[in-house]
C-alpha cells in the first residue's frame, strides 16, 4: 500500500522509476535468480541505474539460486564491424588538417580515459572535455585542451573543437550546462562514439564496444610528429589580497586552488560553487557534480557516498548555505562513521546564482540564518571535527592550515550580492533562455550583473 497512491493500483512507482532507469522488475519468487541478475547486468553494461521492487511479503522466501559467480564481461565486438569502424574513424582523423576529440562522461563510466589519451598523444590531438568530464582527462596532459561549452569556452578551446575538420566526439550530451545554454556547435560532420555504438556520416556501427574501438583507432592510426602541443595555460594569480581584507568570491576561490592536491575527490554543489570549474586540477582527482539538472543540495549525500567508496582518498565539498540546508543531516551520519572531509561552505544568506537569474532582493532568494560552523558539535557532541567561520583572507587561509585528521567545515561570510563572473553570466542567460527578451528579468534591479 505504501508504495500506491491509495488507488489500488499497484504498477505507479514501477512505472515511476521505468522513466528513469535503464531496466527495472517486480521480483517473485519464479523470477528473482533470473531478474536480480539482468538487472545488475545491465547496470554495470550500460552505467545507468536499474529498479527493483522487492514484495515484503515475499522477501524472507528462499529459493534455488546458481551456485557460479555472476560474470561481468563486455560480449565481444563484432569483427568486421569493429575493424571497419576503428579504419574509418583513424582515415578521417589521420586525413584531417585539425583533427580533435571532445569527451563526455561516458568516458569515465567505460573506463576508456588512458585509451583517449593513448591516442591523442599518438596523434597529437588536442582534447577538450565537457563540464561533467572535469578532472576525467589529466589536466596536466600536454594535448588537454580545456572546457568546452559553446560561447563560454576559452577562445583556445572553442577554436579546437568547432574549428576541427575531423572532430571525434565521445559521448557528447549537448544539454545547457555542457553547450554554452545551447550556443555549442560542433562540425557537420562530427563522428559520435557511444558505449556500444558509432555514428560516422551516414554510417551507424553497431555491436562495437567504446574500448575496442578505441584501440583498434589507436592500432590504425599513424604517429603524428608535426602538430605541437598546446597546453591550457593555468589560470593566473591576481595580486595578493590584503589579508585584513573581507572576504571575497575572488579572493576565497584563489585561496582555494591552492589548497588542492593530486588525487583529491571533488564535489561541488550548484550555485556559486561551480567556480571549482575554472580551477586546474593536479593528476589523479575526481570531479563529482551534477550539471545535468542543478540539484541543490545533492552534495551533501554525494559526499558521504564517495568517502565510503573511497575513504583513502581526501574528499572536498564546495557547497553554498543554500544547497546545504537541503540535506545538512547527512553530516551527522559522516561524523558518526569519523569521516574525514573537508567541507568549504558559503554562508552569502540564500541563493546567490538565483540572484543573478532573477529575484535579487526577493525574500524568495533568502534563507534561514543558521550558525553552521556550530553543527558538527550539535550532531555529535563529543565530535573532534575542527570548524572556522572565515570572514577576512587571512581566517580562509588560517582555515587552510588545519591538519585534516578529523572532518573541517569552514564556514566563510560573504556579501550576499557577490559572485564569480562566470556564474552571473550563466544564471543572466538561462534566464534570458526561460523568459525571453520581454521577461521580468529585465525590470529594474532584478538580476545580479557582472562586473566585468
Amino acid at each position: 500500500m505504501h508504495h500506491t497512491t491509495g488507488d489500488g493500483t499497484w504498477d505507479r512507482f514501477l512505472g515511476a522509476f521505468a522513466q528513469v532507469t535503464a531496466a527495472h522488475a517486480r521480483l517473485t519468487p519464479h523470477n528473482a535468480v533470473t531478474e536480480i541478475d539482468r538487472l545488475i547486468r545491465t547496470a554495470w553494461r550500460e552505467k545507468l541505474p536499474v529498479y527493483m521492487e522487492l514484495p515484503s511479503d515475499i522477501a524472507y522466501l528462499d529459493i534455488e539460486v546458481p551456485t557460479a559467480p555472476l560474470v561481468f564481461a563486455e560480449p565481444p565486438s563484432d569483427p568486421e564491424r569493429l575493424q571497419s569502424c576503428a579504419a574509418a574513424i583513424a582515415g578521417q582523423l589521420s586525413a584531417a588538417r585539425s583533427p580533435a576529440i571532445l569527451v563526455d562522461q561516458d568516458v569515465d563510466r567505460y573506463g576508456t580515459a588512458s585509451e583517449v589519451m593513448e591516442l591523442a598523444e599518438k596523434m597529437q590531438l588536442p582534447v577538450a572535455v565537457t563540464g561533467p568530464a572535469k578532472a576525467v582527462i589529466d589536466e596536466t596532459f600536454p594535448y588537454y585542451a580545456g572546457i568546452y561549452n559553446g560561447k563560454a569556452s576559452a577562445p583556445w578551446t572553442r577554436e579546437a573543437i568547432e574549428g576541427s575538420d575531423c572532430l571525434l566526439s565521445i559521448g557528447y550530451r549537448p544539454i545547457d550546462g555542457t553547450s554554452g545554454d545551447f550556443t555549442a556547435a560542433l562540425p557537420v560532420n562530427t563522428i559520435h562514439a557511444r558505449g556500444h555504438s558509432v555514428d560516422i556520416g551516414d554510417y551507424n556501427y553497431q555491436a562495437v564496444t567504446l574500448m575496442e574501438v578505441l584501440r583498434g583507432v589507436i592500432g590504425a592510426a599513424p604517429q603524428v610528429t608535426s602538430r605541437p602541443a598546446r597546453q591550457v595555460a593555468a589560470a593566473s594569480a591576481g595580486a595578493h589580497p590584503d589579508g585584513s581584507a573581507k572576504l571575497t568570491q575572488a579572493a576565497y576561490w584563489e585561496a582555494l586552488q591552492g589548497y588542492l592536491r593530486p588525487g583529491d575527490v571533488l564535489l561541488t554543489d550548484n550555485g556559486t560553487s561551480y567556480a571549482i570549474f575554472g580551477f586546474r586540477l593536479p593528476p589523479k582527482c575526481t570531479v563529482v557534480a551534477s550539471v545535468i539538472w542543478g540539484s541543490i543540495g545533492y552534495s551533501v549525500g554525494a559526499l558521504l557516498g564517495t568517502l565510503t567508496a573511497a575513504p583513502e582518498r581526501r574528499h572536498l565539498l564546495f557547497i553554498g548555505d543554500g544547497s546545504f540546508q537541503e540535506t545538512a543531516q547527512e553530516l551527522s551520519t559522516m561524523l558518526r562513521h569519523d569521516c574525514k572531509p573537508v567541507i568549504f561552505l558559503i554562508n552569502n544568506g540564500g541563493y546567490t546564482i538565483e540572484r543573478g537569474y532573477m529575484g535579487k532582493a526577493a525574500d524568495y532568494n533568502d534563507i534561514a540564518t543558521w550558525t553552521y560552523a556550530d553543527l558538527p558539535k550539535v550532531f555529535r557532541a563529543d565530535t573532534t571535527a575542527r570548524s572556522f567561520v572565515v570572514k577576512t583572507v587571512a581566517d580562509l587561509h588560517n582555515a587552510l592550515t588545519a591538519p585534516n585528521d578529523s572532518l573541517i567545515l569552514v564556514e566563510s561570510v560573504m556579501d550576499r550580492y557577490d559572485a564569480p563572473a562566470a556564474v552571473i553570466h550563466s544564471s543572466n542567460n538561462g534566464a534570458e533562455l526561460d523568459y525571453g527578451p520581454r521577461g521580468p528579468q529585465h525590470r529594474e534591479n532584478m538580476q545580479l550583473q557582472p562586473t566585468t
